[in-house]
C-alpha cells in the first residue's frame, strides 16, 4: 500500500471550527483520526465552544495552537485571521450551533470564526448539532438552505437520542463519518456519469391496513439518499424517488415523495424513459393487504386475520423493459448472502447487485456506514464479485457507482 493510499489526506490543511454544543466532546477525535490520514488541523473555537472543550485539549492532539480571539495582539500584527483563512485547504465547522448557523447565513464577522469564514476561498462544510426541535425549526432550515445557495456543504445531523433526553434528528455524525466527508470533498472525483440520468428509489414503503395503520419496515433510506448525493458528484442528473423518510433532499437532486409500493412504480414509471441508470435501493414491501379498511378497523377479537397480496416488483419491472437501463438492485439479507443475491441477479436480470448483512447493526437500517458485496455478470456469463469494505454510506455509494461506470464503459466498447 502507497503512503498515499495509508494516508489519503497526507499534507492537505484542514481547519476545523467548533461552536458551541456537546458534540464537541466528539472533536478530538476528529482531529486524531484526520491527523491518522496525514493531514495538518488547526482549530478555531467559539466562546461557546470554549465552554464545552478546553484549548487545551485540541492543542495536544492537533499538534497546533487553538485559535479563539479575533482581535489577538500577537496574531494581528500579521493579520492572523487572513493568514488562517489562507492557510486552509478545507473548513469544516463540527459543532456548527443554531447560532452559528444564522451568523454564517447573515455574513456576521463578530468573532474569528466567522471572520475566516467570510475571508477564506477554501471549501466551507458545517455539521449542524442541536435538539431536534431547533434542527426542525423554520428559521434553521432557512438558514441552512441559504448557506447551501452559496456552496456550502450542510452534513445532515443523525438521528438518535440526545444529551438532552429528546430523540430525533440534530446528533452530530460520528468523527469517521465526518473525516469521509472531508476526505471526499478534497479529493477530486472523475465525473463519471457525466451526462447521465439517473432515477433511484430510496427509504420504505407504507402499505395501508386502515386511516391508521400500515405495514412497512426498518429501512431509513440512507442508502438510497446516499447515492443519490455520490450520482450527483459523479455528473449525473437526478430524480430520487423517496418513500416515508426524515432525511434532507441532496444538493441538485430532484426528489418525488410517495408511500406506496403502487405509488412508487407509478413514479418510476413516469421518469424511467429518459433513464441510463436505474438503482432500485428502496425497501419496498413484498405484500400489501388486500383490502384497506375505510375506517379505523376496531380492536374486537384476540386475533385478527390479514389478507395479503403481492406488490408489484418495481426493481424486476424496470429490468424487463425493452431498451431497459443499467438495472442495479440491492438486496438487504440475514444469512446466505452470497446465494440469496446472486439468485435475484439471476432471475431478475439484473446489471449488477450489492448486497449486504443487516443482521450487523454496525451497517444495517439506520446505520451510517455500509459494507458491500458486489455481483455481476462478467462478458462470459460468469458471475464475478467485489467486496467493498466497511465505510460510510457515502463512500460505498461512490465505490458502488464508479463500479457500476466501470461496467457500463466496458460493455459499451464490446463490438
Amino acid at each position: 500500500m502507497s503512503v498515499c493510499q495509508a494516508q489519503p489526506l497526507l499534507n492537505r490543511k484542514i481547519m476545523i471550527g467548533i461552536s458551541g454544543g456537546i458534540a464537541a466532546y466528539k472533536i478530538p477525535e476528529l482531529v486524531r483520526r484526520l491527523k491518522d490520514w496525514g493531514a495538518d488541523v488547526r482549530c478555531v473555537m467559539t466562546q461557546g465552544g470554549q465552554a464545552f472543550i478546553t484549548p487545551l485539549t485540541l492543542q495536544a492532539v492537533s499538534g497546533n495552537p487553538v485559535h479563539h480571539d479575533l482581535l489577538d495582539p500577537n496574531a494581528e500584527a500579521a493579520m492572523g485571521h487572513i493568514e488562517l483563512a489562507k492557510w486552509a485547504d478545507l473548513v469544516l465547522i463540527a459543532p456548527a450551533s443554531a447560532n452559528t448557523l444564522a451568523q454564517l447565513a447573515h455574513g456576521h464577522a463578530s468573532d474569528l470564526l466567522t471572520t475566516i469564514c467570510l475571508a477564506t476561498a477554501a471549501p466551507l462544510l458545517v455539521a449542524p448539532a442541536m435538539n431536534q426541535q431547533m434542527w426542525a425549526h423554520a428559521a434553521v432550515q432557512a438558514n441552512c438552505d441559504t448557506l447551501r445557495s452559496r456552496g456550502v456543504q450542510i452534513i445532515a445531523p443523525d438521528s438518535g437520542s440526545q444529551a438532552c433526553g429528546d430523540v430525533g434528528a440534530g446528533r452530530m455524525p460520528e468523527p469517521l463519518t465526518l473525516r469521509d466527508v472531508i476526505a471526499a470533498a478534497l479529493t477530486p472525483v472523475t465525473p463519471v456519469l457525466a451526462g447521465k440520468q439517473v432515477v433511484i428509489t430510496a427509504g420504505p414503503t407504507r402499505e395501508a391496513i386502515d386511516p391508521v395503520r400500515y405495514l412497512s419496515n426498518h429501512s431509513s433510506g440512507k442508502m438510497g439518499f446516499a447515492l443519490a448525493a455520490a450520482a450527483q458528484q459523479l455528473g449525473a442528473t437526478v430524480t430520487l424517488v423517496a418513500g416515508p423518510c426524515q432525511l434532507p433532499t441532496p444538493a441538485q437532486v430532484k426528489r418525488i415523495d410517495v408511500i406506496s409500493a403502487t405509488d412508487m412504480l407509478a413514479a418510476v414509471e413516469q421518469h424511467i424513459d429518459a433513464a441510463d441508470i436505474f438503482i432500485g435501493c428502496a425497501a419496498v414491501a413484498d405484500y400489501r393487504p388486500r383490502q384497506v379498511g375505510a375506517d379505523k378497523i376496531k380492536k374486537q377479537h384476540d386475533q385478527m386475520h390479514i389478507e395479503l397480496v403481492k406488490n408489484p416488483d418495481i426493481l424486476a419491472t424496470v429490468a424487463a423493459r425493452k431498451n431497459a437501463p443499467f438495472t442495479i438492485g440491492f438486496a438487504a439479507e440475514t444469512q446466505q448472502l452470497e446465494h440469496y443475491a446472486t439468485g435475484k441477479l439471476q432471475a431478475k436480470k439484473l446489471a449488477l447487485i450489492a448486497a449486504n448483512n443487516v443482521s450487523d447493526s454496525s451497517i444495517g437500517f439506520n446505520s451510517d456506514d455500509n459494507a458491500m458485496q458486489l455481483f455481476w455478470h462478467d462478458p462470459a456469463g460468469q458471475i464475478q464479485q467485489r467486496t467493498l469494505e466497511k465505510a460510510s454510506k457515502s463512500a460505498i455509494a461512490i465505490a458502488i457507482l464508479q463500479h457500476a461506470a466501470g461496467l457500463m464503459a466496458a460493455t459499451s466498447s464490446q463490438p
